[in-house]
């Protein structure tokens, strides 16, 4: 059954605030977000387990895809997870990225939050030299900043 799988379509992302958070994700992504839509109805309600629900929604297109779906719940007043990745359920956004370092920096400069020490360079296994660093947007939900090993010269 797996041939009935043709890909991932978005990242949906459930923000406190629609303005702080299409701010940080269309300055890390570099791209405008949509206008925002109003979504309600029945089908809406049956679909996300919560009758009447009411909801906002914006879209940021990443570069070479996913799109990033934000949405904002305007009838729920929820707490947040606790953003740590350690926890059961918990889920990030991997981004594939030319220069971590250089990528790290714009995240933290379009207001993410550092994890960890920075960036790391993975020592060995299937991906020894690539360059990866975590960054927590503004509801929490961490950014995995990934760039692929560079090929080693060949003599």
């Amino acid at each position: 059954m797996t041939d009935i799988i043709e890909g991932a379509h978005h990242v949906g992302i459930t923000v406190a605030d629609m303005e702080r958070s299409s701010a940080f994700w269309g300055a890390l992504l570099g791209a405008e977000p949509t206008a925002t839509e109003h979504l309600a109805g029945p089908g809406l309600g049956r679909l996300v387990g919560y009758p009447s629900v009411r909801m906002e929604r914006r879209w940021v297109e990443a570069p070479g895809g996913p799109v990033v779906e934000l949405l904002r719940y305007l009838d729920r007043d929820e707490a947040p997870y606790d953003p740590g990745t350690a926890h059961p359920g918990n889920v990030h956004v991997c981004l594939a990225v030319s220069d971590v370092p250089a990528a790290h920096a714009h995240a933290l400069a379009c207001g993410a939050t550092g994890v960890g020490d920075g960036w790391i360079e993975v020592p060995a296994g299937p991906n020894a030299g690539a360059r990866i660093a975590y960054v927590r947007g503004p509801d929490g939900v961490t950014v995995e900043l990934f760039e692929k090993p560079k090929p080693r010269a060949q003599w």
